[in-house]
């Protein structure tokens, strides 16, 4: 099991006995990415850690409530952002496959097993 750097100011993941506990699939996914993309050496944990707190003290300065249902859509934003600003991804080809993803949404049964590990790579 990957030990997760727990920062100061932090918000705790969402953990059960088996580890973190996801809603929705893509949730999942955004968190095997940032955490293979820090094991890959692409930016330090602190780095990851003062681009999530920017999006949630953002979201909280424009009224989110931080009842724990968006935190990982700000994970997700946060991503974006680290991956444009480290150069992993050009900013226009992650904005098209976004809005593609947006325009044609999987279907919430096409990834119905919850405990799979997500392969990236």
């Amino acid at each position: 099991m990957v030990q997760i750097p727990q920062a100061a100011g932090m918000p705790p993941l969402p953990m059960d006995e088996e580890g973190p506990v996801f809603k929705e699939p893509w949730e999942a996914a955004a968190f095997a990415l940032v955490l293979n993309l820090y094991q890959g050496g692409h930016f330090t944990w602190p780095e990851w850690v003062e681009y999530l707190s920017a999006e949630i003290r953002l979201a909280q300065r424009d009224g989110d409530a931080d009842l724990g249902t968006t935190y990982y859509r700000h994970w997700l934003s946060a991503l974006e952002k680290l991956v444009v600003d480290k150069q992993l991804a050009p900013g226009q080809e992650l904005a098209r496959h976004k809005a593609q993803i947006e325009a044609n949404p999987p279907s919430r049964h096409d990834h119905e097993a919850r405990r799979q590990p997500v392969k990236v790579g």
